[in-house]
């Protein structure tokens, strides 16, 4: 099932948004190139809906140029890709499909769920 968000030029290159989308609340993305993502807006870290306010960016990961959100709290990394934490591959903001139709972008379904370890909820409470 899927949901529309928004038109594309609504959604400007690399300034992230929030959304609700089935009750949940969700980052999404577009990059320079129109490519569009949707990860989780909480972050497991400062245990806060901020990803929303993260900035985009890219890392080389093994040789290939990773689009990122960066935590606007504590600054970790994440793959816009799958929502998996750079630095700990156990965290995860979630991550949703999401593409562009007929100029309008829709967010689906959750492809993988939030997987925060207890250690990370558990530090920064």
């Amino acid at each position: 099932m899927s949901q529309l968000v928004c038109w594309v030029q609504e959604l400007l290159p690399e300034r992230p948004v929030a959304a609700l989308v089935a009750g949940r609340q969700v980052t999404v993305v577009r990059l320079h190139d129109d490519r569009v993502y949707a990860v989780g807006m909480w972050d497991p870290y400062s245990r806060a809906n901020v990803m929303a306010r993260g900035l985009i960016g890219s890392r080389l990961v093994d040789g290939e140029d990773v689009p990122v959100i960066f935590s606007p709290m504590y600054k970790q990394a994440f793959d816009l890709r799958t929502g998996v934490s750079l630095s700990d591959p156990e965290v995860s903001l979630g991550s949703w499909s999401a593409w562009c139709e007929d100029d309008q972008v829709f967010v689906g379904d959750c492809v993988a769920d939030e997987l925060p370890r207890r250690e990370v909820l558990a530090a920064a409470g």
